[in-house]
């Protein structure tokens, strides 16, 4: 009896693992059209090829099960390249790439970041694809949770940061 609930154990187990949910990563074009056909907000991670950081919020925030399915559900979600070289039409702009120094930067990164670039930063932006909130810095998954259910669940419209944080119960 016990080898059949240890097989079946490890049968749900290997079924969970491989069905484990992955972040659904848009261009930002791709984004902005999905959003005026079907709104939903953006969660734009803004990063660089050369952050360590970055990878590091890849591999281990954004890879979590339960955090990139809530972010499926609740937003479009964009990989955005800070030096990216192509252009961006957006919002009657065209955003372009300026070479600085070493690298450059995509005026799209600036714009969203108010200027304040770091890396990785993450911007919310709502259904009118309208800037929420940019969070600079790494987040694990853990500190990233509370504030995609924030944002997500619309509380940031009627409650402060600091309550909402009060009352909140991790589901991780």
């Amino acid at each position: 009896m016990k080898k059949y609930f240890l097989l079946a154990t490890v049968l749900v187990s290997m079924c969970q693992l491989s069905f484990a949910q992955e972040v659904e990563w848009l261009s930002f074009e791709e984004a902005v059209e999905k959003a005026e056909q079907e709104p939903k907000k953006l969660l734009i991670d803004i990063y660089t090829d050369w952050c360590g950081w970055c990878k590091r919020m890849d591999r281990d925030t954004y890879a979590n099960p339960e955090i990139a399915e809530y972010i499926n559900e609740n937003f479009y979600a964009v990989k955005f390249n800070a030096e990216q070289k192509e252009s961006i039409e957006f919002d009657g702009h065209t955003f372009k790439f300026v070479a600085q120094g070493r690298r450059g930067v995509h005026e799209l990164a600036a714009a969203l970041t108010n200027n304040k670039l770091s890396y990785p930063t993450t911007v919310f932006m709502t259904e009118e694809l309208q800037i929420i909130q940019p969070i600079p810095g790494y987040m694990n998954a853990q500190s990233l949770d509370p504030i995609l259910k924030y944002i997500g669940g619309d509380n940031y419209k009627t409650t402060k940061w600091v309550d909402f944080q009060k009352n909140y119960q991790s589901s991780l």
